[in-house]
């Protein structure tokens, strides 16, 4: 696997035809069965299913558990069933990263990640495979030894990672800021933002969560993978469209957009704003990067 092979096929799968998605669940007091579907002519059909029971982990299991099934498009076999973990790993970051390569300055040489959890872990990896230029990778964690632990795992490999202490500051110094939090409320305010930052906002997946406050998605040019995943959906949008802080029309576009030949970066001062959704087609084509690299092709 590649993440600069991972990213250009995310990107190529959006130059095609537009997929269609569903997402289901089923609810169990606070336990949950979350279904993605999504169907894209010429890919192929996938439907990632997984179980969320908060409840494991006090019994010392995962959470979150479950597998994508891979359809061949012209027959509607089954093609591979995949550990939901692995695609998921491989799509966030990808999704980001795809985002950055769009929409950040090429020359950006100061990334910081908000959050230290795996999804962290696996941005480093990402972000430093694609944008190679990048001399400094800094972490922030609510919990600074969290943060101390996550760099001195990585630091062997990838020298650029240290710890940052001071938030603020540390958004205001970079040339982009990728938050991977379970937060409920804004850790990123806009006003820290400086003059040509990307803003990549992962953690919020739920109407109730957000990352960002009002005035960052104010200030920047503001886009999404998936206007149909994220819109709707998902608090970091949702919140501010309800308060009449921002209305559908500062979406300016999604990767369907974008990958088609839309400027989202009009001039090294913009800032730009982006929401990783995580949508089902997504899934699809991560998993036909992982079945092809299976498969040794």
């Amino acid at each position: 696997m590649s993440w600069v092979d991972l990213v250009e096929a995310l990107a190529a799968g959006h130059k095609g035809a537009e997929a269609q998605i569903d997402d289901t669940f089923l609810h169990r007091g606070e336990d949950v069965l979350l279904s993605r579907s999504a169907w894209i002519d010429g890919k192929g059909v996938a439907v990632k299913s997984v179980t969320v029971l908060p409840g494991n982990a006090a019994k010392g299991r995962p959470s979150v558990q479950g597998a994508l099934v891979l359809f061949n498009d012209e027959t509607g076999a089954v093609e591979a069933v995949i550990d939901s973990a692995l695609v998921t790993r491989w799509k966030t970051a990808g999704d980001s990263v795809l985002g950055a390569r769009l929409l950040a300055r090429p020359d950006s040489r100061r990334l910081l990640i908000v959050g230290a959890g795996e999804v962290a872990r696996s941005l480093v990896e990402a972000y430093t495979a694609v944008f190679p230029g990048l001399r400094q990778v800094r972490i922030w964690n609510r919990n600074p030894d969290r943060a101390a632990e996550l760099v001195r795992a990585m630091s062997g490999r990838y020298p650029v990672v240290q710890a940052g202490p001071d938030l603020a500051t540390e958004v205001h110094d970079a040339d982009i800021v990728s938050t991977a939090t379970m937060s409920m409320e804004p850790v990123v305010f806009g006003d820290w933002l400086s003059r040509g930052t990307h803003l990549d906002l992962i953690g919020a997946f739920t109407a109730d969560m957000r990352e960002a406050d009002d005035r960052a998605l104010q200030r920047g040019r503001l886009f999404v993978d998936s206007r149909a995943t994220t819109i709707h959906h998902i608090g970091e949008l949702m919140k501010p469209l309800a308060a009449g802080a921002i209305t559908e029309a500062d979406v300016l576009g999604d990767f369907n957009d974008l990958c088609k030949g839309m400027r989202g970066r009009l001039s090294p001062d913009d800032i730009t704003v982006f929401k990783n959704g995580g949508g089902a087609h997504l899934d699809l084509l991560t998993a036909r990067v992982i079945l092809a690299a299976a498969r040794g092709a």
